[in-house]
């Protein structure tokens, strides 16, 4: 790896790292924000999510600007607002201010993961783009990490607002890098006016090819982030014989499933690059791999008697192999729409995170709760449903027809003349 890369690499990773630790922060303020200032369990609920609603809403417009201007200023700059963000949420202590700041965050680092996948696909071969865009995911898996045990025993010692304070100086530092050490962009032409990038991000969501692919891999990933983020630990407070030490295995379960998801980002992106150089494109590698997330989940739902460890952490490890989709979609897409591929594939990832959030939660509600738990049947339902809905979405990925792999051109002729070709 040579130094530009090695640079680009470091900046743009501790950027995304940035972006997953502001995605899990409330899980170690939440008993703080309940006994300081009253906030009941709808008021996290929805201070919360407002990170979620400024990352998706921010999509669209952040892929445009990220293929007008280049990652690296596009990257740099939004990231302030959520300094500015996480410095209002720390200062503030109403809940209209907090939800004001909490979307701001999720607007700064709606372009951390979209910057880096457009400045790697920039500077890498697209032959090394599965290993290096999953080295990106596990820097980013460290900060879901560190949001637990780490967070907790700093709160131990320090007040969440000042931890806040903390959080808008790391954020600041890494902008700052970004902007310093990024390389600057390699484009020299005239760059294409914002109403034909729009244009373009049109014909990229008028395509049968994208969602050919995000159909698949877009539930696949929703239904892992869903869970990862809100009902595994449900499921396994629920689901797991009752003992003094309960609690203390789901905090394992957990932990294991963090860490696995990291390796597995590193492993199979490693994986991926391998097959590739012999022949099995990344395309149907990551069906694969999607496939047997599919049968993990189905193994956990039916309750098979593997050990915890090892269904929990294939779960974590499997679970995040949709990410070799980013470099499929670079294979086929003009390097110039690759940021406006990326953040609207990666909004069609957040918007189904929040429908199964939601529908797992309102499925969930149709049973009876016996002193905070559902019943096994309750949950089973759950997974199978999401099982059959990935299993349909499978089906087209797998059907016989162009794919990503053909390099046939998804953009319209007139999109792609020498002003948005690479």
């Amino acid at each position: 790896m040579t130094s530009i890369r090695l640079r680009l690499f470091a900046v743009f990773a501790a950027g995304y790292f940035v972006s997953f630790l502001f995605r899990g922060v409330n899980l170690g303020f939440a008993p703080f924000l309940t006994r300081e200032l009253g906030f009941s369990a709808s008021d996290l609920g929805t201070l919360t999510s407002m990170y979620f609603l400024g990352f998706a809403g921010a999509q669209i417009p952040a892929g445009v600007l990220l293929d007008h201007y280049g990652p690296r200023r596009v990257t740099s700059c939004v990231m302030l607002l959520a300094a500015a963000g996480i410095f209002l949420f720390g200062s503030a202590s109403s809940l209209g201010v907090m939800m004001i700041g909490r979307l701001l965050i999720g607007v700064g680092v709606s372009v951390c993961l979209g910057g880096a996948f457009k400045a790697t696909a920039q500077y890498f071969p697209v032959t090394q783009l599965t290993l290096i865009n999953g080295l990106v995911m596990a820097v980013g898996g460290l900060g879901g990490v560190a949001v637990g045990a780490p967070l907790t025993w700093l709160l131990t010692v320090t007040s969440w607002r000042s931890v806040c304070m903390g959080l808008a100086g790391l954020t600041a530092i890494v902008a700052t890098l970004i902007w310093l050490f990024a390389p600057a962009p390699r484009d020299t032409h005239q760059q294409p006016s914002v109403l034909e990038q729009f244009k373009g991000t049109w014909h990229i969501l008028s395509s049968r090819a994208f969602w050919k692919l995000a159909a698949f891999s877009g539930i696949n990933q929703g239904v892992f982030y869903a869970m990862q983020s809100l009902w595994v630990g449900a499921f396994l407070h629920d689901t797991l014989p009752a003992a003094p030490d309960s609690g203390a295995r789901v905090a394992t379960m957990v932990s294991i499933l963090g860490a696995a998801f990291i390796v597995g980002n590193i492993a199979f992106g490693a994986l991926a690059r391998t097959l590739e150089k012999r022949g099995v494109s990344v395309y149907l590698s990551s069906g694969i791999t999607m496939m047997l997330f599919v049968v993990v989940q189905a193994l956990i739902a039916a309750r098979v008697p593997l050990p915890e460890p090892v269904l929990w952490s294939a779960y974590g490890a499997l679970g995040g192999t949709g990410i070799l989709t980013y470099a499929v979609l670079a294979h086929y897409f003009p390097v110039r729409f690759i940021g406006r591929v990326n953040t609207t594939f990666t909004l069609v990832i957040f918007l189904l995170i929040f429908v199964f959030q939601i529908g797992i939660g309102r499925v969930l509600g149709h049973w009876p709760a016996s002193e905070g738990h559902y019943p096994l049947v309750a949950h089973q339902t759950v997974w199978a449903g999401l099982v059959v809905l990935q299993l349909l979405a499978a089906i087209w990925y797998f059907l016989p027809g162009s794919h990503p792999g053909s390099h046939k051109p998804a953009i319209p002729d007139s999109l792609t003349d020498a002003n948005v070709r690479e």
